[in-house]
Formats: structure tokens, sequence, C-alpha cells
């Protein structure tokens, strides 16, 4: 298994309500239709959380796709045609999970 994960910020002139509907309401479902998708997790963003004692990175980042493929061929054509719609700009990682707890 492989996972992805991005940080995702909307496109310019949309709002973070617009931005939130469409990757929810339009995007999520067609993750239904995506040959060896074997989950996928949403996270909005409700607040950013800062420490006092470590500087903030400057990026901005209206919500974090989380997916997880059968194998790294399964990940390439991903629903990148829909994301194009609404996603402004993204940083993309294809991660080890180290499960702590």
């Amino acid at each position: 298994m492989i996972k992805r994960v991005t940080l995702l910020t909307r496109k310019a002139g949309m709002t973070r309500e617009q931005f939130t509907r469409h990757w929810l309401d339009v995007h999520a479902p067609l993750a239904h239709a995506v040959p060896g998708l074997r989950r996928y997790v949403q996270s909005h963003i409700i607040e950013e959380y800062r420490r006092p004692d470590i500087p903030t990175t400057p990026v901005e980042v209206d919500g974090i796709a989380e997916l997880w493929f059968e194998d790294r061929a399964a990940m390439d054509p991903a629903l990148h045609a829909d994301g194009a719609l609404f996603i402004g700009g993204n940083k993309t990682f294809v991660v080890e999970e180290k499960v702590i707890i």
C-alpha cells in the first residue's frame, strides 16, 4: 500500500466555503470510481493552531487530502481533472506511515 498526502489551497477568487462544497460534494464522490484507491480522507481546515515557541511555515492551506492506493501505478491518474476546477495550488508527498499509537 502507498499513501499520498496533499496540502491544498483553493483557487484565487474562490471562498473557503465554495472550495469546501466543491471538494466534498463534487470531488469526493468521484473517488469511488478510481481503481486501486483503497481509502480517501479529507481534512478541512477550521483554524490554524500556532505554538509560540516554533515559527510557522509561510504556506496557506485550505485542506489536506490523504489517499491510500494499492500501488504506485494506481496513484498516478487519480482525480486530476476535477481538481483543476477548484484547487489553486498544492504540495503533494508520497509518505510512509510510522504508527506510534
